[in-house]
């Protein structure tokens, strides 16, 4: 009654097979469920996942900084942050502060 490795190997693949289309039929049927139930009930996005919907939107929007530095001569604006422009590099930048 003892069955040889091949045999096994193949019993293996057949019930992985099996697995996997079982678990597809199931997620289909979940699904299916899912969507009509969101229909009925005319749920958003926001209603089944109340976190996703602002930390999306979070990363979609960044908030924009003001400028802390302006040069006189030209008008240009720099807020500090990043590669400094070359009409404040290597300068003291306390006369350009915006006040």
């Amino acid at each position: 009654m003892s069955q040889s490795y091949k045999e096994l190997l193949q019993q293996r693949e057949a019930l992985e097979q099996a697995i996997a289309q079982a678990r597809q039929n199931e997620i289909s049927s979940a699904v299916a469920k899912i969507r009509e139930l969101v229909a009925e009930y005319e749920l958003t996005a926001q209603d089944v996942f109340p976190g996703r919907a602002a930390k999306s939107q979070a990363i979609k929007s960044p908030s924009k900084v003001a400028a802390k530095y302006r040069d006189s001569a030209t008008g240009q604006t720099w807020t500090g942050r990043g590669k400094a422009p070359k009409w404040i590099e290597g300068k003291d930048r306390t006369p350009f502060i915006i006040a």
